[in-house]
């Protein structure tokens, strides 16, 4: 009798065992959410967890002096905690290496690569403006309100501007938002690094194709593209009709940052020659968002032309116009310019911009997504203006005399430093 008491017991607690596990899964991995914050986030090991809910920071948080002064901007979005992947960099991807620590100004980032050679890039979400400052602001002690302007910024523009390119046909670098805990894998980097959010994406450049495009040779940067096009001469083109629709997209989104150094090119062989495609970075300046007394001084087109904000009218179009614009596109047609506008706005619907905003957690949405969303389709509707009117600038700024950025170092000949495709 008791052999068979114990028999039915151990059935009995096998069967529990079952259920637990085909409910709840290994204990390897607890599937329940944490909350994390300054306090506690080295109190975790967060080997045993697969998700974390965080704020990026928050030290943008306002009052209503600080709202009335600085700006509202999008303080609380940077400081609402938010669920997001705990990952470890030996099993991302197949396994990632470091190459080598990111050189950006505000951005902390790691370049890695997989197995199979491609390139990835890990870019902290958190900024650290602190490199940007001039001297005159620490000597006068406003260090903190040049700091607190990185509040403008959307943390989590990327993922939704990502969304929006595919329905234009645009390339982009599929960003991920995921939290990197200290780990043995960050090497000299875990004590810096650790314990942060990030972007999870591709690289603007590297050996092996990751894109859906065939017949690619290599993802290149600016300054490589330059130095191919004196190697190949008149077999190498660019996609100028994909780098207007580019264009008038960051137009679209309020993406004022687009120096030379945020743009990549996907290098595709046809037959003899080769073609450009053009391939955006860094889309930490969508959506801009700039009020309060300070900011909207700051950012008047006297004192800071490029610095736009994103509102349902563009202001001042001559701020947009960077000397990468005049070197590539100099030769092109505003036939070009107006029918890549045209396609834009048939193709980003009012849909398709609602369903890319809603990719946001709900918490997320709710503070700015329906005003971002109208400034989104007032922008798209006025899109043929603003393409006519970025043209006419290119021309009238003109060629450019200088290199362009991160190109200081080559030697061009040919007029190539004024423009890619001269006449």
């Amino acid at each position: 009798m008791k052999k068979i008491i114990a028999i039915l017991l151990s059935i009995m607690a096998a069967v529990v065992i079952i259920i637990y596990f085909s409910i709840w899964g290994t204990p390897s991995k607890v599937a329940s959410q944490i909350i994390v914050n300054t306090d506690n986030i080295n109190t975790f090991n967060f080997a045993n967890h697969d998700s974390v809910t965080i704020a990026v920071t928050t030290m943008y948080e306002g009052n209503v002096l600080k709202n009335v002064v600085q700006g509202e901007q999008y303080r609380d979005e940077w400081a609402i905690p938010v669920k997001v992947p705990v990952v470890f960099l030996d099993t991302l991807k197949g396994g990632l290496t470091i190459i080598k620590k990111g050189g950006g100004k505000q951005t902390q980032s790691l370049r890695l690569k997989n197995k199979k050679d491609i390139y990835y890039t890990l870019r902290s979400v958190a900024k650290n403006p602190e490199p940007l400052i001039p001297e005159f602001a620490k000597t006068l002690g406003i260090e903190n309100i040049i700091i607190d302007g990185i509040s403008a910024q959307h943390p989590y523009a990327a993922i939704v501007v990502a969304k929006l390119a595919e329905s234009i046909s645009i390339l982009h670098t599929h960003p991920s938002l995921v939290f990197v805990p200290k780990q043995e894998h960050l090497g000299k980097y875990n004590a810096s690094y650790g314990n942060k959010l990030y972007w999870l994406e591709y690289e603007t450049e590297g050996p092996t194709n990751w894109t859906h495009l065939n017949n690619v040779k290599e993802i290149i940067e600016t300054d490589k593209l330059q130095e191919k096009k004196q190697q190949l001469g008149e077999k190498l083109s660019i996609k100028k009709e994909e780098l207007v629709r580019n264009r008038l997209f960051d137009l679209v989104i309020g993406d004022w940052d687009r120096h030379v150094k945020q743009w990549g090119w996907v290098l595709q062989q046809q037959g003899e020659n080769y073609v450009a495609i053009p391939l955006p970075g860094d889309r930490d300046n969508a959506f801009f968002s700039i009020d309060g007394l300070i900011p909207s001084v700051v950012s008047s087109k006297n004192i800071q032309p490029r610095l736009r904000p994103f509102e349902k009218e563009i202001d001042y179009i001559p701020g947009l116009v960077y000397p990468f614009d005049r070197y590539f596109l100099n030769n092109t047609s505003e036939e070009i310019f107006i029918e890549e506008a045209k396609f834009i706005q048939t193709h980003l619907t009012n849909q398709t911009i609602e369903n890319a905003l809603k990719l946001w957690p709900k918490e997320i949405y709710n503070l700015h997504g329906d005003e971002i969303m109208a400034n989104i389709i007032a922008r798209r509707e006025q899109l043929v203006e603003y393409a006519i009117a970025f043209k006419k600038e290119i021309e009238l700024q003109g060629i450019v005399s200088e290199p362009l950025k991160g190109s200081e170092d080559l030697v061009l000949h040919n007029g190539l430093l004024q423009c890619f495709e001269c006449d």
